[in-house]
């Protein structure tokens, strides 16, 4: 991700495929930004357009985002993605486990919120 106005990079974000607790795999919209890019509207703004992308260009029917239970600004990028919490599951991170949320939005979803 790089800042429009001055040129800088301030983060990652983008899909990827990621495995569930349950072993199945999905594709994830992640963002990692720098810390003096949080709470400025970059995460939603990059998000919304890999959500986007990948309904679009890649056909895909759902998305989904990860985030740790503790993390509510991630969770809130998330929700603003339209997404919404549907399980939780503990990854085995860093060395230790820890519980995750899983939210996700359906391209069906996203149409009647259009509507």
């Amino acid at each position: 991700m790089v800042e429009k106005s001055t040129g800088d990079m301030i983060g990652q974000c983008g899909i990827t495929w990621q495995l569930l607790g349950d072993g199945t795999r999905e594709p994830e919209v992640g963002y990692l930004l720098e810390k003096a890019a949080w709470h400025k509207g970059y995460a939603t703004e990059a998000a919304r357009a890999c959500r986007d992308y990948a309904f679009d260009t890649l056909g895909f029917e759902e998305v989904c985002s990860i985030v740790r239970v503790n993390n509510l600004p991630s969770q809130a990028v998330a929700r603003r993605n339209g997404m919404e919490v549907r399980g939780l599951f503990t990854k085995h991170y860093y060395g230790m486990d820890m519980p995750h949320l899983l939210f996700s939005v359906r391209r069906a979803d996203m149409r009647q919120d259009h509507k």
